[in-house]
């Protein structure tokens, strides 16, 4: 790893940095594309199908983060690893979490199966909505068992910093995804159109094509006896335990926070179906950015546990201030140009005119969220990388419960415009970076051992 002094601190040069952040950035925005793609499809279908696009999608990413949780947990313990050379004990975390995330996957879709045709009904109150809505999750649900998978895969490549897989993976992932979509949702090639149930199938497919890739890619390109990969692995409970003991909290944290985010898509839907097809896009358009975010904040928690295992825990500090500079010089410019060109990039995601214009002031507001939410999730991701995941569980389950309070207050309570929604991040935002700048300027976090 090449290095540079600051301040007479050992930290890790901003070349460097980016070069593991640039594949995680490419990875995560492709994924973002998968559901870009729906959107920019389902939005010349109609406001009803791009609405419950919405709660669906949300509804999917609720359940699918505890499994990525899992393996945020499981990426934290295969990079201590790394960092302190016992490279062939990670072999063991991979195919523990494996064996683990698959039955998660098969337990997350038997419930989905019970319960969401139960719960859609009861929480939104347009049945046009609920209608289409379980049309999508009959079919997306099975993406469970392929997107849980890519999830250890994606552990393992960012724990080892070997991050230039994730690119080739998530544009050939994405690709399919296109291909799925305009076949399926349109009826071509002697498909039938099957509308919104054809984007769950496709966005599936998509991601069978992903886990298809990574095994292939493993099995051909990586160094299988370095990583303890080639070993048959006895299960061994002890050791799962090991690993779970990180992942809950992550696995917990991730479940919270992404509920209370469909909650939000839930209140909204409550002001009417414009409201709620404003959001969707608002949200599709926000995850560019914070695609970015997440990618110097993933980045970020990796090579804290890395210098952690090394023993440099003096670089940690530095280290955290450097990828929220770098993140600030990406980011900053390209809300500036969402904020400049606000028809442009909003009619990337649907041509119906009414819809241009009512989004517009809610993409205002969330262009001035980035200051806020940048920092504040690199701090968090920097207090899970240091192995306290229940830390940061209980620091963002603060946060959550300010959160929730103000989008009750503002959304259910005094029925406020969409646009004011979303200064709900700002809130979230300021939370999360008091709360997780203060932990990490304690230094307690030096006597945690995993």
């Amino acid at each position: 790893m090449e290095q540079v002094k600051v301040k007479g601190k050992t930290v890790y040069s901003a070349k460097e940095i980016l070069r593991i952040a640039y594949p995680i950035l490419v990875s995560l925005l492709m994924e973002q594309m998968i559901g870009m793609t729906d959107t920019a499809f389902l939005g010349r279908v109609g406001e009803v199908e791009l609405g419950a696009a919405a709660i669906a999608g949300v509804y999917y990413m609720v359940v699918f983060m505890i499994g990525f949780g899992f393996g945020i947990g499981a990426q934290i313990l295969m990079a201590r690893r790394n960092g302190g050379g016992h490279y062939a004990e990670i072999g063991d975390i991979f195919y523990h979490g494996l064996y683990f995330i698959l039955g998660l996957a098969l337990l997350a879709f038997v419930l989905s199966k019970a319960v969401a045709p139960v719960l859609l009904p009861t929480v939104v109150s347009s049945p046009h909505i609920v209608a289409a809505a379980l049309s999508y999750l009959d079919w997306r649900i099975f993406g469970f068992f392929f997107s849980f998978v890519a999830v250890m895969f994606r552990a393992f490549f960012i724990g080892t910093t070997q991050t230039k897989t994730l690119t080739l993976n998530s544009v050939i992932m994405v690709l399919s995804n296109v291909v799925f979509n305009y076949i399926l949702i349109y009826g071509k090639l002697g498909f039938p159109a099957l509308g919104i149930a054809g984007a769950a199938i496709g966005s599936s497919l998509a991601e069978l094509v992903s886990m298809v890739f990574f095994i292939v890619y493993t099995r051909r390109r990586v160094d299988l006896a370095k990583y303890g990969l080639n070993r048959r692995i006895r299960f061994d409970r002890h050791k799962l335990g090991r690993i779970l003991n990180v992942s809950f909290w992550t696995m917990i944290q991730n479940f919270i926070s992404f509920s209370t985010w469909f909650l939000f898509f839930l209140f909204v839907e409550h002001l009417g179906e414009r409201a709620l097809a404003v959001t969707n896009v608002v949200r599709n358009i926000s995850g560019i950015s914070f695609m970015v975010v997440a990618a110097f904040a993933s980045t970020c928690s990796s090579l804290v546990s890395n210098l952690i295992g090394a023993g440099r825990e003096e670089a940690v500090m530095p280290t955290i201030r450097q990828h929220v500079r770098l993140t600030f010089m990406i980011v900053l410019p390209m809300v500036a140009l969402f904020a400049l060109f606000p028809r442009v990039i909003i009619g990337v995601y649907t041509n119906i005119p009414d819809l241009i214009t009512a989004t517009i002031p809610s993409l205002w507001v969330y262009c001035t969220t980035p200051l806020l939410i940048a920092p504040g999730n690199i701090y968090f991701q920097a207090v899970s990388g240091t192995g306290n995941t229940r830390m940061a569980f209980m620091l963002e389950l603060a946060t959550l419960c300010v959160y929730t309070l103000y989008i009750y207050v503002i959304i259910q309570h005094l029925r406020f415009d969409v646009a004011w929604c979303w200064t709900s991040e700002h809130v979230y935002g300021l939370c999360i970076l008091l709360l997780c700048y203060a932990y990490m300027r304690r230094g307690r976090w030096r006597m945690e051992k995993i």
